[in-house]
């Protein structure tokens, strides 16, 4: 597998020999000097180049970069609008384990979309076409204190979508359950969590795409009570999965609305429990959903 050098020295050796590309510039993870290196980080290279159009047209110059193992061309996918004129990419993995995100932009859009990402660094820039760049930051995704507003809509989202979850669980329609936990609620208690984070870290952290990195912030064993949080297929699984989600967001809520002075409405989420608890426990030959509101 091709080390950072040698991939580095490619794409100069590339750029260099190609008079249609005037400049180099890298983002992603390889800028960010918070996230771990290892042996999946890809390449995320961008050639700033006089027209994109005989980049495109050549299908052959993008094997300069190695052997290509498979790709995609994100631009020519009909359920994504593109904007080729401008900007066009592949997505390359090689047979040696590297992984190349690679873009080409026009001088006019490079110019006036470099500073849309902090984590940028320009690698070559010979004619200085490009404006200057500061040091590659990851401070954009940083977790984001919420106002009380945003409180309060992640609370209320998590328990009324709960609701959904009560009905999928009970009608046994799994794949209906999964994409309402995982892109629903999930998203909610991932949020939630994030502010946790983001609480004690004084607001100076990332937890990365998906809340991948909330273990470094989170306890053992509530970062495990999280991953408790995920199930198969299997119905009774996926209720106990559930109610530990349950109790998961409410003691983070409960945590995070008291350091940030905003009112828990607790008793939207008791009564939500109790619904779910309520239909986790109705018979499947049920002919009304009943459920006594006890005091």
């Amino acid at each position: 597998m091709r080390n950072e050098e040698q991939m580095y020295a490619l794409f100069m050796e590339i750029a260099r020999a190609d008079d249609r590309i005037r400049a180099v510039y890298m983002n992603g993870s390889r800028t960010n000097p918070n996230v771990p290196k290892d042996i999946f980080q890809d390449y995320d290279i961008v050639y700033v180049v006089r027209d994109t159009q005989s980049f495109i047209e050549d299908k052959d110059w993008i094997h300069k970069f190695g052997k290509i193992l498979y790709m995609q061309y994100p631009d020519e996918n009909p359920e994504y609008p593109n904007d080729k004129e401008n900007h066009y990419g592949w997505l390359m993995q090689f047979e040696d384990g590297v992984r190349i995100d690679l873009t080409v932009q026009t001088i006019q859009f490079a110019r006036e979309h470099i500073h849309d990402d902090k984590l940028c660094r320009i690698l070559v820039d010979q004619e200085n076409i490009l404006p200057p760049v500061p040091e590659a930051t990851d401070a954009d995704y940083h977790v984001k204190k919420p106002t009380e507003a945003q409180f309060l809509a992640c609370a209320n989202e998590f328990w009324w979508c709960s609701n959904n979850l009560a009905k999928g669980l009970w009608r046994e329609e799994m794949p209906y359950v999964q994409d309402m936990t995982n892109f629903v609620v999930r998203k909610q208690l991932e949020k939630m969590l994030s502010w946790k984070a983001g609480l004690l870290t004084n607001f100076q952290i990332s937890v990365g795409k998906s809340a991948k990195y909330l273990y470094k912030w989170l306890e053992a064993d509530e970062y495990q009570a999280y991953l408790n949080t995920y199930f198969g297929g299997n119905v009774a699984e996926a209720w106990a999965a559930v109610l530990h989600m349950c109790d998961l967001f409410e003691q983070t809520a409960v945590y995070v609305g008291n350091r940030l002075g905003y009112a828990y409405h607790a008793a939207e989420g008791k009564a939500a429990r109790r619904f779910l608890e309520h239909v986790r426990n109705l018979p499947k030959d049920a002919k009304d959903i009943y459920l006594e509101i006890k005091k």
